[in-house]
């Protein structure tokens, strides 16, 4: 087997069981030891991850909560 068809099938494994571990992370309850839970909040998105006690938690929006610059506040006025 060459080394092309070993990387192939090793990204299509890991791939598969992505998906496979998303889909069950998204469908399961509330209180289950793995779930993903994602939250739609205004012009962004929130993704809880649970997986026993480690709890990832990320959020995105498009709205910058701070000022997009380097200068002091002080100086912006």
């Amino acid at each position: 087997m060459s080394v092309r068809t070993r990387v192939a099938r090793t990204l299509a494994g890991t791939l598969i069981v992505l998906a496979a571990l998303v889909s069950v992370g998204l469908t399961a309850p509330a209180d289950a030891p793995f779930r993903i839970g994602v939250h739609a909040v205004f012009f962004g998105v929130d993704v809880d991850i649970t997986f026993g006690t480690l709890h990832l938690h990320f959020d995105w929006s498009a709205n910058p909560l701070t000022a997009p610059t380097t200068k002091p506040v002080s100086r912006l006025l």
